[in-house]
């Protein structure tokens, strides 16, 4: 290889790296702690979490994963001693504000699964946003897939061995 086509292909993967950068900087929303839960053999369904923050307001209107048959934004709640899960039309992100999409709570189900997850493995979803003249903007992820939510194996170490110590 010639030091010329070596340079040109240097610069072009800068060019390349350069415009991914910009992309995710210039994503409406930041997206922080995403992960998706590990599912086994013959389990049809698994949800999504992640932390959200829109510059300005913002709508999450759709989730796409070419992994699930289909990709839904779900609230699960108490409703007296029954919990209930429905699919949301939309979740709004209030600008400057996180929102949480976390077990429990607000989160992605992704349903019909095509293969099953595995622990370690990654999982592509597409987040759909739509502003407040109703432009529409994809930010395309690859989650971890895990058993439980990143740093969260540490954090339970360390709240448990706080609670250990004599004082």
């Amino acid at each position: 290889m010639t030091l010329h086509r070596i340079t040109r292909s240097a610069l072009f993967a800068l060019a390349l790296l350069a415009g991914q950068a910009h992309a995710q900087a210039t994503a409406p929303v930041a997206v922080e702690g995403a992960w998706a839960r590990a599912s086994v053999q013959g389990q049809k369904a698994t949800g999504a979490f992640m932390r959200l923050t829109a510059r300005e307001g913002a709508r999450l209107v759709r989730v796409e994963s070419p992994a699930a048959g289909v990709a839904e934004v779900h609230e699960m709640k108490m409703e007296g001693d029954i919990m209930k899960m429905r699919a949301v039309p939309g979740l709004d992100l209030p600008a400057g504000k996180t929102v949480e999409l976390k077990p429990g709570g607000y989160h992605v189900m992704l349903l019909d699964l095509k293969a099953p997850l595995a622990k370690g493995s990654s999982v592509p979803l597409t987040l759909v946003f739509q502003d407040a003249k109703g432009a529409e903007t994809q930010l395309p992820l690859q989650l971890p897939v895990s058993t439980q939510a990143p740093g969260a194996a540490a954090a339970d170490m360390g709240h448990g061995a706080a609670h250990g110590q004599k004082h």
